[in-house]
């Protein structure tokens, strides 16, 4: 019997590299600079700096320069959002899907307040964009297509590439969340050909308050914040660096050894999910059965309350989730699992698994035993489930 947490959260948040952790301990003991001082202090920061700003870069196959630091993915998102419509004088119209991280979703609601047209397109049964779904909807005064390359909650990756070629024949740009796929599969962006892309420091096991913007040399954004004019004026404030030490650092070791990570996350997941359908009935695997993230399965259990099951499994020392992170906390069912279609039972009864760094095959058989326990337990309760 194990004793330990088992932590299947990985989508949420990530533990951080041991090697992270004991270098940045290091830096902030003997690196406190501001990288804005012309001084020799100022000066050793700034060299930090501009180094995370490589290792960042190289992750995704980027020039140096057009990588912008900010506190995260969801600051990322918004100055992409909104430094590209207000540098956008004469097209009021942008699109995005039903299934983005909230980031994008509520950017889009206070743009369409202060008077641009937005377009939610729809998504199939696995939560994909259909090129046509696409191509459908792009106007001529179409400024900004924004996309996530994998979803957050089930995993489903999108033809990114695709999509981004049916927004360059329109004359518009093309922004990638890229937040859950970064580390978890290739991201290249001379590839999938966009301009601007979003990453994390923490999805990729560095430290929290850290994140990134590509921009593609040329773009002009309009800018929100104003101040000290560092990240070239497009971002002001002094840069957070012990988190963008951490977060360079991360990207170097992610960009070393994710292949083989996710080689064994995809191994222990499918074993997971095998597993799963072979000791419960009435289950079922939301998001694209092949075209998903290696580490992520998004679970659905008949006849029971996804938030039930939850609250036994965290009893239990298991810790998933049943959506997004950022909204686990709503009583509301996952706008994403509403988009793909899915309706009552299954829509209140799917759990979040990802897997990552530190889980083993053993936790994963005991989480099996204990979800075939808990569901049995569940079912019993349920006044749905057949007599």
């Amino acid at each position: 019997m194990l004793t330990e947490r088992i932590y299947l959260d990985h989508a949420a948040t990530t533990p951080m590299f041991p090697q992270v952790i004991d270098a940045m301990a290091d830096y902030m003991r003997n690196h406190f600079g501001n990288p804005s001082s012309a001084h020799a202090i100022g000066r050793d920061a700034k060299g930090y700096l501009e180094k995370a700003r490589e290792q960042v870069a190289s992750l995704i196959n980027v020039d140096t320069n057009d990588v912008f630091f900010t506190s995260g993915g969801t600051e990322a998102d918004n100055i992409a959002l909104f430094g590209g419509a207000s540098s956008e004088k004469s097209k009021k119209h942008l699109i995005t899907s039903a299934v983005e991280h909230h980031a994008i979703l509520e950017s889009c609601e206070q743009l369409k307040r202060e008077g641009y047209d937005v377009t939610i397109l729809d998504v199939d049964q696995y939560g994909m964009v259909q090129p046509e779904t696409l191509k459908a909807a792009i106007r001529e005064d179409t400024f900004l297509v924004s996309i996530m390359h994998a979803n957050n909650e089930v995993g489903t990756i999108n033809p990114i590439k695709e999509l981004a070629a049916i927004a360059h024949e329109a004359g518009a740009l093309f922004h990638v969340d890229a937040v859950q796929s970064v580390g978890k599969i290739e991201v290249d962006v001379q590839q999938l050909d966009v301009d601007m892309l979003t990453c994390s420091s923490h999805k990729i096991n560095g430290p929290k308050g850290a994140g990134a913007l590509y921009k593609r040399n040329g773009i002009r954004l309009g800018r929100r914040t104003y101040g000290g004019g560092q990240e070239k004026k497009l971002r002001s404030g002094t840069e957070n660096m012990p988190g963008i030490f951490g977060f360079g650092l991360a990207a170097e070791l992610t960009a070393k050894g994710w292949r083989e990570e996710m080689k064994e996350q995809k191994r222990l997941r499918d074993l997971f999910v095998s597993q799963i359908f072979s000791r419960i009935d009435q289950c079922r695997l939301n998001g694209h059965p092949e075209q998903r993230l290696p580490h992520n399965a998004n679970l659905a259990f008949n006849y029971i309350e996804g938030e039930a099951l939850f609250l036994y499994l965290d009893s239990a020392g298991i810790c998933c989730s049943t959506g997004s992170a950022c909204s686990s906390g709503s009583l509301s069912p996952s706008h994403v699992l509403q988009a793909m279609g899915i309706q009552n039972p299954w829509l209140d009864s799917s759990l979040r698994f990802s897997l990552g760094l530190g889980v083993t095959e053993q936790q994963i058989l005991h989480t099996v035993d204990v979800l075939e326990e808990k569901v049995a337990l569940l079912r019993k309760m349920s006044p749905y489930t057949p007599n």
